[in-house]
């Protein structure tokens, strides 16, 4: 199941049209189909079977990729993230235990997507305080079920659901939604190859089950907060004023200023800011490897 061998996202315009065009290519699998091979990866590592598992559900990927469309970073390389995950799903999975191989490989495709995030912290520059994560990650969902999915201002009333819901004030959930305001509609229009035409959601089917999707959702909520939560805490009090302060703030504060404030170096600065980024990033990608053995220990 190497990443080669499945379609990649083009630079240049028309290379997202032209990936979701491929991948309608594969078909969709039947319950029964798809635990045969399944089966068949599981008990003889047949790779042709795992092949066939991953392409059925790169819509899905595509699906939950949009989702994450407007922090910053490259659409092509949120699917590939994504695909990594669906990889995984396929290898871990147990056709025995009852489910479909979407409902089970949602976790992991959001896990390896929020990961990649989660590394790209100092491109995203998510704000400061557990709140703004919190709400930067969150925003998306609410202003779906709320029905706001256009660019633009949100109105008084969803700006005080939203807050009240993530418990923040109501002039964060307005400064976010304007520095998101970048995100993309599944009810946008797309004009496809040969002609085609329609919206996103006309494109990306979604095979999982309404009711799995909610415990889902749910599971990921609680995961973002401890993955959060346990990858600040690996810092020190100094290390964590500056990473917050270089990596985290809206205004960066300057080298010169910490080296006032800390009475070292400039260059010395620099190199605690850098090793506690890769601490931080070390702590996540932990955290996500000890959730994914959570996992397996639960469908045991």
């Amino acid at each position: 199941m190497a990443r080669n061998n499945l379609p990649s996202i083009t630079a240049g315009e028309g290379g997202l049209n032209r990936y979701l065009d491929e991948i309608r290519k594969f078909p969709m699998l039947e319950p029964q189909q798809e635990y045969m091979l399944a089966k068949r990866y599981a008990e003889h590592g047949d790779r042709d079977a795992a092949h066939k598992l991953v392409t059925s559900h790169l819509r899905l990927v595509a699906k939950i990729a949009m989702g994450y469309r407007g922090y910053g970073l490259p659409i092509g390389e949120v699917v590939s993230e994504g695909n990594v995950g669906l990889m995984q799903a396929v290898k871990k999975f147990d056709p025995e235990r009852g489910f479909r191989l979407a409902t089970y490989a949602m976790w992991w495709i959001k896990a390896s997507i929020q990961e990649y995030i989660l590394r790209s912290w100092s491109l995203v520059k998510m704000g400061t305080t557990a709140n703004q994560k919190r709400l930067f990650f969150n925003l998306r969902r609410l202003k779906g079920k709320l029905q706001a999915v256009e660019d633009g201002d949100l109105r008084p009333d969803q700006v005080k659901e939203i807050a009240t819901t993530l418990k923040v004030s109501e002039e964060e959930v307005v400064s976010m939604n304007r520095r998101l305001s970048g995100d993309a509609s599944l009810n946008a229009p797309i004009r496809a190859t040969e002609g085609e035409s329609g919206q996103w959601q006309d494109w990306l089917v979604d095979d999982s089950e309404t009711q799995e999707q909610v415990l889902v959702e749910q599971d990921e909520l609680d995961t973002r907060r401890r993955m959060l939560s346990k990858a600040m805490g690996v810092l020190n009090e100094r290390e964590r004023r500056i990473f917050e302060a270089r990596r985290l703030a809206e205004d960066p504060v300057t080298l010169e200023e910490l080296s006032s404030e800390f009475d070292i170096s400039r260059e010395r600065v620099r190199q605690i800011e850098v090793r506690a980024f890769e601490k931080v990033q070390e702590a996540v990608r932990k955290e996500a490897l000890a959730q994914a053995q959570a996992l397996r220990v639960v469908d045991a």
